[in-house]
């Protein structure tokens, strides 16, 4: 139950070996995309793969050749679908979410921040991570299609125009 030999551990330190160098050689031959921000079409891909890699270290029945080519393949079809969406904008659309925007011209999208379940302190803590201190200073807060909130902050010549307001020049 607790150890069944040292054939096993060696089995699983060189299959580790194999594996974890065949699957960073098959990542950087597909490119930067397979690594990047994850949408949830990504994700999918990135959790079956620690799932093959799982498989391959502790499941005996299952060859290195056939993780290898399990990785492969799920490379591959990313490969694919990431083409495709390029490519065809109805299929894009299947695959990925889009950005929504949650707060312009000073007030907050309750409809899109409830559609997204995006509660109000989420975007104040994003505002807080980029500096800003005030709502004021922003012009438009959107949650990218990977799930991240992007700040886009008003133009210098705004920024004047509001601390003006605040010291009563205007």
């Amino acid at each position: 139950m607790f150890f069944s030999g040292f054939d096993i551990i060696e089995r699983t330190i060189i299959i580790a070996i194999f594996s974890y160098i065949s699957l960073v050689i098959l990542l950087r031959i597909s490119g930067k995309r397979t690594l990047s921000k994850l949408n949830a079409f990504d994700l999918v891909i990135t959790v079956a793969m620690g799932s093959t890699l799982s498989s391959i270290l502790l499941d005996k029945n299952i060859t290195w050749a056939q993780g290898t080519t399990a990785f492969f393949m799920l490379i591959a079809l990313q490969y694919v679908i990431a083409k495709l969406a390029v490519h065809i904008d109805w299929f894009n659309k299947i695959i990925k979410s889009h950005p929504q925007v949650l707060y312009q011209d000073g007030g907050f999208r309750e409809g899109a921040m409830k559609k997204e379940r995006v509660p109000k302190k989420a975007i104040f803590q994003a505002a807080r991570s980029q500096g800003i201190g005030s709502m004021k200073k922003i012009d438009t807060v959107v949650l990218e299609s990977d799930g991240s909130i992007s700040i886009i902050k008003k133009s210098d010549k705004e920024d004047k125009d509001t601390l003006d307001e605040v010291k009563g020049y205007k």
